[in-house]
C-alpha cells in the first residue's frame, strides 16, 4: 500500500479530539509524533466512549479520530486497511513515532511514571520495531527497565506504536485473506510492551461479525481485559507455574504408590 493511497471502502474522515479538560498530565504521551484511533463512521458512540478515556490518561488532545466507512465485503480487510491507512497518515506527516489505538479502547491501571519509563526504554533502544501498551504474548522476558517486557507478540493491535521504518513496512503489505495482528506477528522481530500492561479492549459488541462465536467465548471468560490480565499473569510466572503443576502431579503419583 502507498502511503498516499487509501484503499478502504468508502470515504476516510478525520478529526481532531477536543482539547483535554481533564485527567492526568503526562509528559510520556509526548514522545509520540502522532496518535490516530480507528473507528467506524457509523459508531459515534465508540468515539464518545474512546474520547473519555483518552481524556482520563491526559491524551485527549492529542488524538486525531480517523473514522472509516464499514468495509461490508470483508471486515477483516477493512480492519487491516484502516490500521494501514493510519499508518500511511503518520509516514506521510513525516512521523518516527506513531501511534494507533481502535475506539474500543479501555485504560486500566494507567500510572504515568509506567508510561514514562516506557518511554525512556524507547529513547534508549535504536533497535525496537514495535511497542505495546496491552496485547496478548507467547513468550516475555524482564529488560533493564521496570516497565518494559520484551515479547513475542501473539494478537491484538488495539494499543501500539511503531517506528518509522517498521510502519513503512506495514503498509506496504498487500491484504492476502490474514488479519493485521497475524500479519504483526509474522513481521515482528523486536516487539516489547508495558509491564503491568495499561491498555485493553472493552467488551463493547465488535463490528467484525466473522468472530461473534469468539467473542461470545471470550465473554465467557470474563471478557478481553481478564483473558489479559490473565496471559500478562501467566508469562510473567511462567515457571513459578508449571513447576506448581508438576509438584501437584508428582504429590498425587506419590499419594497413589
Amino acid at each position: 500500500m502507498d502511503p498516499g493511497s487509501n484503499t478502504i471502502a468508502g470515504p476516510i474522515t478525520a478529526e481532531a479530539a477536543p482539547e483535554d479538560s481533564g485527567g492526568h498530565r503526562c509528559r510520556g504521551w509526548r514522545y509520540f509524533d502522532r496518535v490516530y484511533c480507528i473507528s467506524l463512521d457509523q459508531r459515534p458512540d465508540r468515539r464518545a466512549a474512546a474520547r473519555r478515556q483518552f481524556q482520563g490518561v491526559g491524551l485527549g488532545e492529542q488524538v486525531e479520530f480517523v473514522a472509516f466507512q464499514r468495509h461490508d465485503e470483508n471486515r477483516e480487510r477493512g480492519i487491516f486497511e484502516s490500521h494501514q491507512a493510519c499508518l500511511a497518515r503518520g509516514l506521510a506527516a513525516g512521523a518516527e513515532t506513531i501511534v494507533v489505538f481502535e475506539d474500543d479502547i479501555l485504560f486500566d491501571g494507567f500510572d504515568p511514571a509506567v508510561l514514562e519509563d516506557c518511554v525512556r526504554f524507547m529513547q534508549a533502544d535504536a533497535g525496537w520495531q514495535a511497542f505495546f501498551f496491552g496485547c496478548l504474548v507467547r513468550g516475555a522476558r524482564p529488560t533493564q527497565y521496570p516497565a518494559v517486557i520484551a515479547v513475542r507478540y501473539r494478537s491484538l493491535a488495539h494499543a501500539y506504536v511503531v517506528r518509522r521504518a517498521f510502519a513503512r513496512r506495514l503498509v506496504q503489505q498487500a491484504w492476502q485473506g490474514r488479519p493485521f495482528d497475524a500479519v504483526l506477528s509474522d513481521l515482528l522481530e523486536k516487539a516489547f510492551a508495558a509491564r503491568p500492561a495499561f491498555a485493553f479492549q472493552s467488551d463493547s459488541p465488535s463490528d467484525n461479525t466473522r468472530h461473534s462465536r469468539l467473542e461470545r467465548l471470550r465473554n465467557v471468560f470474563g471478557g478481553l481485559r481478564r483473558i489479559q490480565r490473565a496471559n500478562e499473569f501467566y508469562q510473567g510466572h511462567k515457571r513459578l507455574i508449571i513447576a506448581g503443576h508438576l509438584l501437584v502431579l508428582l504429590a498425587m503419583l506419590l499419594f497413589l504408590l
